[in-house]
Formats: C-alpha cells, sequence, structure tokens
C-alpha cells in the first residue's frame, strides 16, 4: 500500500505559554534551567501568576515537529488529545491550519487542554514547566490502525513514556507500524526525562522497536550515563540502527552502523528561543528520510528548519520551509 503520510506523529496536544524571564526567576521558583517538569494544576496556576507577559503559541513536541514536515510540503498528520476549551481550540485551528490531518474531536469533561509555561531566558534557553491535563488521557484506544499504517513514518515523543495510557498508546502504534513494513521514530525528548527511563529506553533501541532514533547532546550523555561524549556516540554505534545526536552550534551527527557523519549547524545572526530547535530538526530529517533522501541530505534540511526556528519566538516556523529549503538549493 502507498502511504498516505510521510509522518504520523503521536505526542502530548500543548499549547506553550511563552515569557521572558531571568535567571534569577528561575532560581527563585526552584526550576532547573533547560529542563522540562511536569506540574499539577496549583503548580500551572502559580507560575501564571508570577509570570511576565506571556504569548500562547501551539506546541507540543511530535505536533511541532509534524507542523514543520508540512512547511516542507510533507503529508502529515497527528494523534493528540484536546479539549473542549479555549486552549483546545487554538491547538485544532492552529494544527489543522499548518496542513496536518488532525481527525480527533475535543473531550468535553475531564481536565483541561494540557499547556507549557516556558521560561525563555536571555540566552535564548528555555525551561518548561508542563501541565498535562487532557493530553495525558491519550491511550491505545486513540490509535486507529488504518491511520499508523498509512504513515511511512510513526513519530513517538519520549514524553509519552510519563503516562501509562500514554505508553500503551505508543507500543501498539510500534507494532502496527512494523506489521504495515513502516519505520518506528522515537525523539528522547528530555535528558530528565531519559533520567527516569533510561532502561526502557534503550530496550526499545537494542530490541528493534525504534528504528530511527533522535537525541541531543545532554540526553545522548543521560541515556549512557557518560560525561564523555565520544563514548555515548560509540555506544549508540553499536545499539541503533539509525541514529541522529543534535549538537546546537556544533551541528549533528547521523549515526549509523558503518559510519558516523557530521553535519554542519547553519549560522544563525541571533538565537532568540531555542524551544523547538530539536523538533524542527527532526521534521527536516524526517522530511528527507521519507522521501528516501540521503541521511546526510536530509539532516541538512533539518539543520536549516533548526536555525529558522531558533531565531524567532515560538516552536514553529514563520516561513514556509519548503521555500526557504529551495532558496539554499536542498530541494
Amino acid at each position: 500500500m502507498t502511504p498516505r503520510y510521510d509522518v504520523i506523529g503521536i505526542g502530548n496536544a500543548i499549547v506553550d505559554v511563552l515569557a521572558r524571564a531571568d535567571e534569577d526567576f528561575l532560581v527563585y521558583h526552584g526550576m532547573a534551567k533547560g529542563s522540562m517538569s511536569l506540574i499539577d494544576e496549583t503548580r500551572a496556576e502559580a507560575i501564571y501568576s508570577a509570570m511576565g507577559p506571556a504569548i500562547e503559541i501551539s506546541g507540543g513536541s511530535a505536533a511541532n515537529t509534524v507542523v514543520g514536515v508540512a512547511s516542507f510540503g510533507g503529508k502529515a498528520a497527528f494523534i493528540g488529545i484536546v479539549k473542549n476549551d479555549t486552549l483546545g481550540g487554538v491547538f485544532m485551528h492552529d494544527i489543522r491550519a499548518a496542513g496536518v490531518g488532525f481527525a480527533a474531536s475535543p473531550i468535553k469533561d475531564g481536565p483541561a487542554t494540557a499547556r507549557s509555561y516556558i521560561l525563555v531566558t536571555p540566552d535564548g534557553e528555555r525551561t518548561m514547566n508542563t501541565y498535562l491535563g487532557a493530553a495525558q488521557l491519550l491511550s491505545a484506544a486513540e490509535i486507529e490502525e488504518d491511520e499508523v499504517a498509512a504513515a511511512k513514518v510513526t513519530y513517538l515523543e519520549g514524553y509519552l513514556w510519563d503516562p501509562r495510557n500514554a505508553k500503551d498508546a505508543f507500543l501498539k502504534a510500534a507494532k502496527i507500524a512494523h506489521k504495515a513494513s513502516r519505520a518506528v521514530s522515537l525523539t528522547l525528548s528530555d535528558a530528565f526525562c531519559v533520567d527516569r527511563y533510561r532502561d526502557e529506553f534503550r530496550g526499545l533501541i537494542k530490541d528493534g522497536t525504534v528504528d530511527l532514533l533522535f537525541a541531543n547532546e545532554s540526553e545522548l550523555k543521560s541515556l549512557y550515563q557518560t560525561a564523555d561524549f565520544d563514548t555515548a556516540a560509540g555506544v549508540l554505534q553499536k545499539e541503533a540502527k539509525l541514529a541522529v545526536v543534535t549538537r546546537s552550534e556544533k551541528g549533528a551527527l547521523v549515526v549509523t552502523c558503518d559510519k558516523i557523519e557530521a553535519i554542519d549547524a547553519f549560522p544563525v545572526e541571533t538565537v532568540v528561543d531555542t524551544t523547538g530547535a530539536g523538533d524542527l530538526f527532526a521534521a527536516g530529517f524526517l522530511y528527507g528520510f521519507a522521501r528516501d533522501l540521503p541521511h546526510t541530505a536530509s539532516a541538512r534540511l533539518g539543520a536549516l528548519a533548526a536555525a529558522e526556528v531558533i531565531s524567532h519566538l515560538g516552536a514553529r516556523p514563520d516561513r514556509k520551509l519548503a521555500d526557504l529549503a529551495r532558496e539554499r538549493k536542498l530541494l
């Protein structure tokens, strides 16, 4: 069967609430800079009250990635849960307006639509405080076999490993994808997430559940519990079928059992907000991967998308990535 989608993403449907903050604010509120912390509704209200002026932008790791795939001209879909509330309406409008298929109906009862309170420090680093709300209700029941089997790549976020039901959805989707001879991709999402589920993530890599892994430098070091990047990359090469490791301004590595290839980062005049950098790198790589481009060409698309998104506030592209890629003669 010819794939209907290049990529289907499964993840937390979240609206990002972004505000600028200095490092003293993070210290005062007990936040670890650069981390993602899960919070309850009481903590969410306290952070929101203390934040400065904020803007609301649809987000969520896997959702950002599939929006990026669509921006490159790919066919993408998303599976996630929102509530029938104001932020749920914002999320549904934004992802559909981006050209991503999102067939789910909002739930009427239960917790509110998920939101992530993101504090951006002057160096562009983001610290996330996430209230999962309705997103944590994602379960295996939402995974439709026909939808997953119709995608060349099923893309899953590591954050799904936090709620038990979402973990079941993850594993069901991976089985469906492999049954249909499709690829399964995982992003590790966050070094603190890796700390929580290190052994399980390594198991998914080693047993072949994951065909394509995305990680950044800190996540990779956490995965293999070493401060030495080269050591971590060496173990990854032995365990993973295919992996991409992003390294901020140092570019990225494409890792296979045969070789490790380095890809340069695209220069950025001013780093405004690093939110979504990894998500958009994955978008570019997945678009190229789904279109059977060489891995290095796919990684260059990823680097271009990451450079675009860190040049402005928010985790989704301001420009059509297909146009930007054609300007750079990458497509």
